[in-house]
């Protein structure tokens, strides 16, 4: 969805607003009017703005009184002041209270509109200043995603054919297996890309926090809320939000986030104000979301609007002939400038026949191991980590051969457990999945630690 930005224009000249509202509309801007400077602090309580322009001399409140409102409601907001007076003292009053720039009256329409671009641009960046150096992810350059299987160039040709588009994308997956990687080819290959790519892990913060994170709040929310803050839906506008584990939220939050992903509406915490983003949303989960539906845990409405696009990323026991890759992938990634290391062929085979439950994620915190513990330059089936060693023989046929992937992955977790003394902290480490993941498999399998 595109945003026209929104212009508030106040002068006490009816004749003047009603030119300038019709003229502005057809400069492309969404424009309301005021005739004076309390209806403006009124209507930027109840709306967004992106600039404001203002007249110096309004009786009961000049501009200077209003400019110096505005920026304490709305600091983020740019006002251009215009003045009949173009004196040196005016504009220095002005920008010192805190206005963008001035112009004075009658100004020429192109005129105004450069500098209205030039306020618009300002306010961009300030918008996704104020919060992307805590949590937003901007053109970062992108860890390689490595395969070549069959598996994988089905994926690869997906991402190809949704980057270009808006549409919103559901990535599906077990844990490790590169959702997120996924997300962010998806965003770089499209004309997103130098706009921020915003990542937000839903199963890490508490719901009350996580509204916050996503929606923003306005000063005195709630407790501790001493200043107000841009969420990151308004961090992403122009780019994308990517919604890990989004199957983790609550259902009242599920609600608010269904108005962003239908008409880009956001209200932040403690406002009644609505504001409008243009944020691609891209969603991954571990869980089988229509399932999550019918068992009342999920939106119906929210599932169907993210359920645009769906790609599904395969686990890695079904992409083994992408463990050679891998391998040498990681080798080069974490050996950087120590001595290079090498995996004996027998090594390779054995951890090609290995389940993976953790996926790419297990495997690459197995090789930084290797290659920060291993003496030798040649990695052996003796260095490989115990659990991975009992899978290097190729199972016989028989009963043991027909073991179910979910049979071994429930008894690898529990020679696990067992190996770090029920710690389940260390247990999620050693398996390469987080802690979370790791209480989710323990209710799947029925293990009670």
């Amino acid at each position: 969805m595109s945003k026209k930005p929104n212009i508030l224009f106040t002068d006490d000249e009816e004749m003047l607003r009603t030119v300038m509202a019709k003229e502005l509309a057809r400069m492309g801007y969404n424009v309301a009017c005021c005739g004076n400077g309390y209806d403006t602090l009124k209507t930027l309580q109840e709306r967004d703005f992106d600039v404001l322009i203002v007249d110096m001399n309004m009786p009961v409140m000049n501009g200077i009184e209003v400019l110096k409102r505005v920026k304490e409601l709305e600091p983020a907001t740019e006002v251009i002041i215009l003045t009949g007076q173009g004196t040196i003292e005016t504009a220095v009053q002005a920008i010192k209270s805190g206005a963008y720039d001035y112009l004075t009256k009658p100004c020429r329409l192109s005129e105004l509109d450069a500098l209205l671009q030039k306020a618009l641009e300002k306010r961009q960046l300030s918008r996704e200043n104020a919060h992307l150096r805590r949590l937003v992810k901007v053109n970062q350059k992108i860890p390689t995603i490595v395969g070549n299987s069959t598996a994988m160039n089905a994926v690869y040709k997906i991402i190809d054919k949704v980057a270009p588009a808006d549409s919103t994308v559901l990535i599906q997956g077990e844990s490790g297996t590169g959702k997120e990687l996924v997300a962010q080819m998806i965003h770089q290959r499209s004309a997103r890309a130098l706009k921020p790519f915003v990542v937000v892990n839903c199963a890490t913060l508490q719901e009350t926090i996580l509204e916050s994170e996503l929606f923003g709040h306005v000063k005195g929310a709630f407790t501790g809320a001493l200043e107000s803050r841009i969420g990151l839906c308004e961090a992403a506008d122009g780019g994308t939000l990517f919604l890990d584990e989004i199957g983790e939220l609550t259902v009242n939050t599920q609600a608010k986030l269904l108005r962003v992903v239908q008409s880009g509406e956001v209200r932040r915490v403690g406002d009644n104000k609505v504001i409008t983003v243009d944020t691609r949303i891209i969603a991954a989960t571990h869980k089988n979301l229509e399932q999550e539906v019918k068992n009342g845990r999920f939106r119906e409405d929210l599932y169907f609007r993210l359920n645009v696009i769906t790609l599904l990323l395969p686990p890695l026991r079904e992409r083994h002939d992408d463990i050679p890759l891998l391998i040498d992938h990681f080798l080069k990634t974490y050996c950087n400038n120590k001595k290079k290391k090498t995996f004996l062929p027998n090594s390779t085979e054995c951890m090609m026949h290995y389940a993976w439950p953790g996926n790419v994620r297990e495997l690459e915190n197995t090789i930084e191991r290797l290659v920060v513990l291993s003496e030798e330059d040649s990695i052996s089936i003796e260095d490989l980590p115990a659990n991975i060693r009992g899978t290097s023989s190729i199972p016989n046929s028989g009963k043991e051969s027909e073991l179910s992937l979910a049979k071994v992955e429930k008894d690898y977790i529990l020679k696990i457990l067992h190996e770090k003394q029920m710690n389940k902290t260390l247990a999620a480490e050693t398996l390469g999945i987080s802690l979370k993941t790791l209480y989710n498999k323990l209710k799947t399998y029925a293990i009670d630690v």
